[in-house]
């Protein structure tokens, strides 16, 4: 079992190594062959995932029924779909494998145990979270205010086995632009 990885994951100053061994034992490693769906639109979360290794995407249909990618999942990552875990409520987003992926799985029911029982778990959950809504709010802004050429930099130096891995299609969406636009972007950029 690689407990470096959760470890790191879950450090917080209040978790005592007993408490990490805990929170580790809690977790199921899994293989999950690309393609696969860990989470599709309409089912409820009812578990999220520590990427070992591998790439996953998360991805909602918009009212075209167009393919709109709205997150990478990397290595050393939680794949997560926040709304649908812990409101209870049936998901938008589809979350699928675009390569073999290694992952650690804690289920919903775990989860809520552990969190409940240890105080430690509860405060690191607290400042992932919000960590996560800073990095969102982040995100919704720089696709405001930035160039696509400064946002495919961006996820090119965050993120380079996404541009290695993923199709460009969904690199693209997930820019917020078109195909030929990012085509475009490489070029200018390989050009100097």
């Amino acid at each position: 079992m690689n407990t470096n990885l959760l470890k790191n994951i879950y450090r917080h100053q209040l978790l005592t190594e007993i408490d990490l061994q805990t929170i580790v034992a809690a977790h199921q490693k899994i293989s999950v062959p690309k393609g696969t769906f860990l989470l599709e639109e309409g089912q409820i979360a009812n578990a999220y995932f520590i990427m070992e290794s591998g790439l996953a995407r998360s991805f909602v249909h918009d009212f075209d029924r167009n393919d709109i990618t709205t997150n990478f999942f990397t290595t050393n990552e939680i794949v997560i779909e926040v709304s649908s875990l812990f409101q209870r409520i049936p998901t938008q987003e589809n979350i699928q494998s675009l390569t073999d992926c290694s992952c650690w799985k804690i289920d919903y029911d775990t989860f809520q145990q552990l969190f409940h029982s240890i105080e430690g778990f509860r405060e690191w959950g607290r400042a992932w979270m919000a960590n996560s809504l800073f990095e969102l709010k982040k995100r919704s802004v720089a696709m405001v205010l930035d160039s696509a050429t400064t946002r495919y930099q961006r996820l090119t130096n965050e993120k380079p086995e996404v541009l290695k891995y993923a199709p460009l299609k969904c690199v693209a969406s997930y820019l917020g632009i078109t195909d030929s636009s990012l085509s475009r972007i490489r070029k200018d950029i390989a050009k100097s």
